[in-house]
């Protein structure tokens, strides 16, 4: 594995990484699950050091990062200044590099995009060039980076459109799933909602009929040195022995989802900072056991066929017994910045958390199930992401992602030597 420190260095890391005939995957902090940053007997470019804040120029509430930057790099940095970031996971230990080459959306219901927070960024081709990538001057490069897996070359910095820090008002309310539709348009037409999500039960008692909604509120209350700190995990060890529990037992699935929903809900009229809100718990998904693992996937559905899909989804539950911990609720418009866009119109995510054996036929089990919500997704228009564990088949990526024929053929017109690759675009590349 080579540390990419300075630009020179790692112009001379491609060189003779070249020279030597060796592939090339790009690394930030690695949390992809599908083979994303690394080739066999290839090299490994980490980013992760090549981290600093260049600038942040307040007047025109923009950052300039070095690409290994994580949000929480970047939160720091802005937060003293009054402001924050407009669209990142809802976790921030992720590198802003990785973040634009998986195409993240957040939870700003205003900003879903990642892409659309990008005033531009520097790319260093494979044959050596660096370029300055935006929408305008590089559209087609643009497009191709964005979710692009690190396909077409080394993010080396980018300058990112941010905003105001501001203290919103936490309200929340349990939906049913035949209103949730109507609730979501009303939602993202309301100008004094800032920031939403949603979490639906897959508890037994309750699975898929339960869901509570997170909304937050614009205020006027002042962004007070009390609500500006920025917060650190609260009670992982709790959440982390709540989570284990509902991986082994169905009550413990009832159990927590039970404590989570009388938890959420009385949050309900707390203030809270931008930052803080964009700012979730993540040392309870450091999750590790030797004999199985959790692994994430992610739906999306267009927002009308969300009913007819939890119907069909909860119908599928019923006969599988697939470990399913947990769907978290988002909400994506649609999006034309990214070739390989998930969101082809307005849609809702469903962030599903699963734990499943290491052993050979519990993998290829799971991975039979997760093809079959991936089956039921398709059949309502929907579409699934990609930086996770790739069980889905070719013909299943190509029906969500149609143009993905097109982005190897962008692909090899901008590498045609194949110096950047990985064990995921080998795969979907090459598999019939």
């Amino acid at each position: 594995m080579e540390k990419g420190k300075e630009v020179e260095q790692i112009v001379d890391i491609l060189k003779e990484a070249k020279k030597d005939r060796l592939k090339v995957s790009i690394a930030g902090k690695r949390h992809s699950q599908g083979g994303h940053t690394y080739y066999p007997d290839g090299v490994v470019l980490d980013m992760s050091s090549f981290n600093k804040i260049l600038e942040i120029d307040e007047k025109r509430k923009t950052i300039h990062v070095e690409s290994g930057a994580t949000w929480d790099d970047i939160q720091k940095a802005l937060g003293p200044k009054g402001l924050a970031v407009k669209v990142m996971q809802s976790q921030n230990i992720f590198t802003v590099g990785g973040s634009i080459s998986v195409n993240v959306h957040g939870r700003d219901i205003k900003n879903e995009s990642l892409g659309q927070t990008i005033n531009w960024f520097h790319l260093l081709l494979p044959n050596g060039k660096i370029v300055k990538v935006d929408r305008v001057g590089e559209p087609e490069l643009f497009m191709d980076v964005l979710g692009g897996y690190g396909l077409f070359g080394v993010i080396l910095d980018v300058e990112l459109q941010v905003t105001d820090d501001e203290v919103y008002e936490i309200r929340t309310k349990k939906v049913s799933v035949e209103e949730f539709p109507a609730y979501v348009h009303a939602l993202r037409e309301n100008p004094g909602v800032k920031m939403a999500y949603g979490r639906i039960s897959v508890a037994p008692r309750t699975s898929m009929n339960s869901m509570f909604v997170v909304e937050y509120h614009t205020t006027e209350y002042p962004l007070t040195e009390k609500l500006r700190v920025l917060k650190g995990d609260e009670q992982p060890f709790l959440t982390y022995f709540l989570l284990n529990l509902s991986r082994k037992t169905g009550f413990g699935k009832d159990w927590l989802w039970n404590l989570q929903e009388k938890y959420f809900l009385s949050l309900d009229h707390r203030l809270i900072s931008r930052n803080n809100a964009m700012r979730s718990e993540s040392d309870f998904l450091l999750y590790k056991n030797q004999k199985n693992t959790d692994t994430l996937q992610e739906f999306f559905v267009p927002i009308d066929e969300y009913p007819a899909y939890d119907e069909d989804m909860k119908a599928f539950l019923k006969k599988d017994d697939i470990n399913l911990l947990n769907f978290t609720i988002r909400y994506v418009s649609k999006d034309d910045l990214s070739r390989l866009s998930y969101a082809k119109t307005d849609m809702i995510a469903l962030v599903a958390l699963f734990n499943h054996g290491k052993q050979k036929q519990e993998v290829e089990k799971a991975q039979t199930s997760i093809r079959k919500m991936i089956d039921i997704t398709l059949r309502h228009n929907g579409t699934f992401y990609l930086p996770y564990y790739p069980y889905a088949t070719k013909q299943q990526l190509l029906e969500a992602y149609p143009n993905f024929p097109e982005f190897v053929k962008e692909k090899e017109m901008v590498d045609p030597n194949g110096d950047f690759t990985s064990l995921f675009y080998e795969r979907y590349r090459d598999e019939d």
